[in-house]
């Protein structure tokens, strides 16, 4: 009984940290083959929901595969 008051707890919140962990759809080896920071691509990095949105040169990455080759920057 007294194993389980301290099992139980620690399993939750292990089991907590392991679903809110985010998963990175930005990873780090595109910034070491664009030379490009994540702000480049992506809106906001700071919160889960701006980070989702893309800007223009992240929606031409995604849809070409991977590469800003042939992106050019609107001014």
């Amino acid at each position: 009984m007294f194993k389980i008051k301290y099992v139980v707890p620690a399993t939750i919140l292990l089991g907590g940290f392991l679903v809110s962990s985010t998963l990175s759809f930005g990873k780090p080896e595109y910034v070491k083959t664009t030379k490009k920071a994540c702000k480049y691509c992506h809106v906001d990095s700071t919160t889960k929901e701006k980070a989702k949105e893309l800007t223009e040169a992240g929606k031409y990455f995604k849809e070409h595969n991977n590469s800003l080759n042939g992106y050019v920057e609107k001014k």
